[in-house]
């Protein structure tokens, strides 16, 4: 369905944002890992017809999307990571206004904001002012806002953030329902957004595609370089600048250390079966980016 050649996008004083990256994409969900600043945003604009790459190709249903953008923007559903409202509108009437934008007739439009309004857990809220919603509630509005036209492409760009938890597996367990005959494509940052919902991963770099695959080609990738070790507090510096440490968590008078090394980082290391964020934080590291998880943080 969408094809990228070699896209690149260098942004005014030579930032390369994304660099030479070529994907085939069909129905199913993508998932597109990378850190902060990874060039994911610019790829998802660029996907979205928001903006043109400096260099490369986008094809859609074999069309060039960058001389003529309007078969996909017709099919497409975009999230983008700062979603901007109009704060005096209630979520109703928000997204009246944007269905009317995209077409829809106001009998289908009204049909179907109240299933999304339902679908996205706004009932309650649906006649308060969208200036008075929390970042989670807005973030929810522009979820209800992608799919107002039924989209056969989804782009979503950061779509958990400010969700809580049970907002967050609703969400995930809904783009993995839609991507069973469409395509979908979720960036983010946060491996549990992908790891349970995506059978294709991408991880991303520095503009670049480090590798892609499915969840069990990148586990292959660190078996048997994942490892656990108790250490004391005052010897857990020294590990870190040895080695790429994905979780700490205090016991009584210990630190449990999880890491990745080639080898036994210690005599008492044990090795551990990997995850994927040991997966993504392997190919990370390897690109030369910090590769700290969330998670390294003693607790």
């Amino acid at each position: 369905m969408l094809e990228l050649t070699d896209v690149t996008k260098v942004y005014r004083g030579g930032k390369r944002a994304v660099d030479g990256i070529t994907m085939h994409l069909g129905p199913g969900m993508l998932g597109l890992l990378g850190p902060n600043g990874a060039g994911k945003s610019s790829l998802m604009r660029i996907v979205s017809t928001v903006t043109r790459p400096t260099s490369g190709q986008v094809r859609y249903q074999g069309r060039d999307v960058i001389a003529d953008p309007d078969r996909l923007r017709r099919e497409l559903g975009y999230l983008p990571q700062d979603f901007g409202s109009y704060p005096n509108l209630t979520s109703r009437e928000f997204l009246s206004y944007l269905a009317a934008a995209k077409g829809l007739s106001a009998r289908s439009a009204r049909a179907r904001i109240d299933e999304l309004i339902q679908l996205v857990n706004l009932t309650e809220a649906v006649k308060r002012p969208l200036g008075k919603y929390s970042g989670g509630m807005l973030r929810r509005v522009g979820i209800a806002q992608t799919l107002l036209a039924d989209p056969r492409v989804i782009v979503v760009d950061e779509p958990t953030a400010g969700l809580d938890p049970e907002e967050r597996v609703r969400f995930r367990n809904l783009l993995s329902d839609l991507a069973a005959d469409r395509m979908v494509m979720l960036s983010t940052h946060i491996v549990s957004d992908v790891e349970s919902v995506a059978a294709d991963i991408a991880v991303v770099a520095r503009g670049r595609l480090l590798r892609r695959g499915s969840p069990e080609d990148l586990l292959r990738e660190v078996d048997g370089q994942v490892w656990e070790l108790l250490t004391a507090p005052a010897d857990v510096p020294a590990v870190q600048a040895r080695h790429v440490v994905s979780r700490m968590v205090r016991t009584t008078s210990r630190v449990r250390l999880r890491l990745l090394s080639d080898a036994a980082p210690a005599p008492d290391a044990v090795p551990v079966p990997p995850d994927l964020e040991d997966a993504y934080l392997a190919l990370v590291h390897r690109s030369g980016e910090p590769a700290t998880s969330p998670q390294a943080v003693l607790r």
